[in-house]
């Protein structure tokens, strides 16, 4: 499976991907495109994000969090108060328009990735193969297989690895 091929993929995914390939910018913001290959979690939380919102809003989401966090520190994130991370969350625009929710799955990864991958997305897909990463995404709240299966074309385009298999 080559992961430069995304033609059964459908939706928002899609658009990002050609634009990415037409105009080189997935998101229409470079700065934030650059921030998805820069930032193993931004690629994490951009594909979470990537739920009844436009691809694009979702994949800027990591992006706005570190602009107004200053980081995107992952046991900095976990150990946030919830409300103080909820206020960080909803400023104008919104991460995610459905914030109670996303407020407590983004704080749910962090707490795994801090724990289990030393704070880093990049821990889950550095070895193995792609159905062993898939499986380890799938395993995180708010990711099921669909989710994880686009995985593979994030960390291919993004430029963090090719999961071909």
């Amino acid at each position: 499976m080559d992961a430069s091929d995304y033609s059964d993929l459908q939706g928002g995914l899609v658009r990002m991907l050609d634009r990415l390939q037409a105009e080189g910018t997935a998101t229409k913001d470079p700065d934030a495109d650059q921030y998805l290959r820069d930032e193993p979690n931004a690629v994490l939380l951009g594909l979470l994000y990537d739920q009844r919102i436009l691809a694009e809003t979702a994949f800027v989401g990591p992006y706005k969090l570190r602009q107004r966090l200053g980081h995107l520190d992952m046991q900095t994130i976990a150990d946030m108060d919830r409300e103080a991370f909820e206020a960080v969350f909803t400023e104008p625009p919104a991460v995610h328009r459905f914030t109670n929710k996303m407020v407590d799955t983004t704080q749910s990864v962090a707490r795994i990735l801090a724990e289990e991958y030393d704070g880093t997305a990049a821990n889950i897909w550095r070895e193995g193969s792609r159905t062993e990463v898939e499986k380890r995404v799938k395993a995180l709240p708010g990711f099921g297989p669909q989710k994880a299966s686009k995985l593979k074309f994030c960390l291919y385009y993004f430029g963090h690895r090719d999961l071909s298999e």
